[in-house]
């Protein structure tokens, strides 16, 4: 038998943790199972309203509950039901991924990005030795110059167009993912040398310059207003156009053309995110001794060695992990560009716009032609390929190496 002890110690236990488990259950569970349930029916604006018939529609979607069945919509089509084929929305969705010419253009895409690999491995090994024979840049290089040689000989941009038109979910994830790394990088770069900058000791005035630099971050809290204020800069009558007539040049519609467009999404978002790293890589700077930069220059050691050498690896461990925040938060962007491109320039009817990215993806399906089956089926193989992406980012990071530990 339990003993009156033991019972009280579980009663406990669940008075604590049970508001906590509930809330799991209703704010994270349920809707996960009710996004993937959906995510294998027809419905959309014309079929909103559920076939409480249905044994799992009665049991997830609220509008079947006998507290909400008074509300629930009336469609133009009737009630709407699993689809069939059961993956007929995933399929739309990926379309000819897996055919042998969209197989062939990825492996030849992924050709291209071998030799970078390959450097990678190459420099860690010469990182280990006392004198390496070859500097690290040389062979980052020949690595660049061998992948552009690759990709001229495989014809990477047919290999791109082929891919490009497999799938909606490929174009749109593919595009986000180069928007990421346009993205990161120049904020990372950016940010790492305005906190150079600032924690020189031969600057004058640097609270002032910190306070300037900093007006970014505390703006994207406004970011679709100053946003707004960016699109006004690129537009055909805008300041840069008019700037630009001053000289006798006729400005270039910018935000019509797909390359231009991308450009300056990535410029906007950069300009918004790079104090978020300054801020992070400046706190790392200063915790880095001054007696190992003394110990370098007394052997003879360039600014560059030391930047390299002592500088980023010590600054590594807060580097990482921002880097990691970074890009998650680059991946769920949607206010800057919706305020400046909403998606656009679409150049064909009926495909993603040069600028959709997933969010503004998402909330087109949702919210303009209400495709709730396909959008559902959009977020489940998302919310798959980050939690994929996010292990291994937490294996590679090492983010929380230690936090359970004894």
């Amino acid at each position: 038998m339990v003993s009156w002890s033991n019972r009280r110690k579980a009663l406990t236990v669940l008075l604590f943790t049970g508001p906590t488990i509930i809330g799991i259950l209703l704010f994270n569970i349920y809707p996960i199972l009710l996004s993937v349930y959906t995510s294998f029916t027809n419905r959309n604006r014309f079929r909103p309203n559920p076939d409480c018939e249905v044994f799992l529609t009665s049991i997830l979607d609220p509008l079947c509950w006998p507290q909400f069945r008074t509300s629930a919509p009336v469609g133009l089509g009737q009630p709407y039901r699993l689809q069939d084929p059961l993956f007929a929305n995933y399929a739309n969705l990926i379309g000819n991924l897996f055919t042998p010419e969209a197989l062939s253009a990825m492996a030849a895409i992924a050709l291209c990005f071998v030799p970078l690999v390959a450097a990678a491995f190459v420099n860690r090994r010469l990182q280990r030795m006392m004198e390496p024979p070859v500097a690290p840049s040389i062979v980052w290089l020949g690595a660049l110059v061998l992948g552009f040689i690759l990709a001229a000989v495989i014809n990477v941009a047919n290999a791109y167009e082929t891919l490009m038109r497999s799938g909606d979910f490929v174009v749109v994830v593919f595009r986000t993912l180069l928007f990421v790394i346009a993205r990161v990088p120049f904020s990372f770069l950016l940010g790492l040398t305005f906190a150079l900058l600032l924690n020189s000791d031969y600057l004058p005035g640097r609270t002032l310059f910190r306070v300037l630099l900093f007006v970014p971050w505390a703006a994207s809290s406004l970011a679709i207003l100053m946003a707004l204020i960016w699109q006004f800069f690129f537009r055909e009558q805008g300041t840069l156009n008019q700037v630009l007539a001053i000289f006798g040049i006729a400005g270039p519609s910018w935000l019509r053309d797909p390359v231009s467009a991308f450009a300056i999404v990535v410029l906007v978002d950069t300009w918004f995110s790079y104090p978020f790293f300054m801020i992070v890589i400046l706190g790392a700077l200063q915790a880095v001794p001054r007696d190992v930069y003394e110990a370098a220059e007394l052997d003879g050691a360039s600014w560059w060695q030391q930047l390299t050498r002592i500088t980023l690896p010590l600054i590594r461990p807060a580097v990482l992990p921002a880097t990691v925040l970074t890009s998650i938060t680059a991946f769920q962007m949607f206010g800057t560009v919706w305020a400046i491109t909403q998606g656009g320039p679409v150049n064909e009817v009926g495909r993603p716009g040069a600028t959709e990215f997933v969010i503004v993806y998402a909330y087109k399906q949702i919210f303009q032609t209400q495709n709730y089956g396909n959008a559902t089926a959009f977020a489940v193989i998302l919310f798959i390929f980050l939690f994929t992406a996010t292990l291994y980012s937490l294996r590679l990071t090492r983010i929380t190496k230690g936090a359970y530990e004894s």
